[in-house]
């Protein structure tokens, strides 16, 4: 649906974009992250025609967008960060005109409006005036003009930005339901909601891609090579430390800093050698435990979360370009 090859942006001396290529296939909802000035925000713009490329090309639906720009906006729907609305316009009225420039059918502009109206939960607010409405549910006639043209391709940058938590849910519900019939290039900050609703992840730092994968791709290749570890016992701590660290593979068993004590009980971090696997290294805590008496409360590896590896590609960023 969406194929982006070896995009370059430079404004004047500043290189913003350096050889962007990425693909969407048709039903994906794909998340697009990065740091702020990485080039996100460029290369939505870039994709949506706003903006021309420095060099690279950008295909939708299979159609070269600057040969044939008209063709390809009318099959996407662009939700821009900041929404750019018309705050005299009722909001139905709003819609109705941005359905007929979008060049839906006159005969199916009121239908189309309903339908957008209804999914965005705006029904309430048909007959008001735009610039009355609370940011959240400006957000969401933005999100309605988005659909309203029934794009294959959405394009929604921040698309909960100003909406309270109840709300948030319902578009990340309604996202996940779009995606069934839409292709989705959702760019946001939060994380948790990547996670929630993405099929993909695509990683952007420094104007080049920097991770491409499915959210569970990208745990296992990032996975952390540690074990938590929980006994109980009467012996002292560097007893229990000089133990598990004299295991096959363990590189270092260390109780973490500022760790409120609970008598008797002691929590250590245990790194181990990647080569070997998580399920061994725990075996030979366990029977290291069993035999010297030390009761086991917690034997778990550690998580690694979508925000730490996000850090990791990220971090040390240059802010460059929106």
């Amino acid at each position: 649906m969406l194929t982006v090859r070896d995009l370059h942006k430079r404004y004047g001396d500043l290189q913003a974009l350096n050889g962007v290529s990425f693909d969407v296939r048709a039903g994906d909802v794909v998340g697009f992250l990065g740091p702020n000035g990485a080039g996100k925000s460029t290369t939505m713009k870039i994709v949506t025609g706003y903006i021309p490329a420095t060099s690279g090309s950008v295909t939708i639906d299979g159609l070269d967008t600057t040969r044939y720009p008209i063709e390809c906006k009318r099959r996407l729907g662009y939700l821009p960060e900041s929404t750019p609305l018309y705050g005299d316009m009722r909001v139905r009225e709003y819609l109705t005109f941005r359905a007929r420039l979008k060049g839906v059918a006159r005969r199916d502009v009121a239908s189309r409006v309903d339908y957008v109206m209804e999914r965005t939960w705006l029904g309430d607010r048909a007959r008001q005036l735009i610039r009355t409405l609370s940011k959240g549910y400006r957000q969401r006639v933005g999100i309605a003009d988005a659909l309203v043209s029934s794009p294959k391709l959405l394009i929604l940058d921040e698309p909960t930005i100003g909406l309270d938590p109840n709300q948030i849910r319902q578009v990340r519900e309604l996202i996940k339901e779009l995606g069934q019939s839409h292709t989705i290039l959702l760019s946001t900050h939060i994380l948790a909601e990547v996670e929630m609703v993405c099929d993909r992840v695509i990683i952007v730092a420094r104007g080049k891609i920097a991770a491409d994968d499915t959210v569970e791709g990208l745990v296992e290749k990032h996975r952390s090579n540690a074990l938590w570890v929980s006994l109980r016992t009467p012996d002292e701590l560097d007893k229990l430390e000089k133990a598990l660290r004299a295991l096959p593979g363990v590189l270092s068993a260390d109780a973490p800093p500022r760790q409120e004590p609970r008598e008797g009980v002691h929590r250590l971090r245990l790194t181990y050698d990647r080569a070997r696997a998580a399920d061994e290294v725990a075996e030979q805590v366990a029977r290291v435990a069993s035999e010297m008496g030390w009761p086991l409360q917690e034997l778990a590896p550690e998580r690694t979360t979508l925000e730490q590896i996000f850090h990791r590609l990220t971090q040390g960023q240059q802010e460059v370009a929106a």
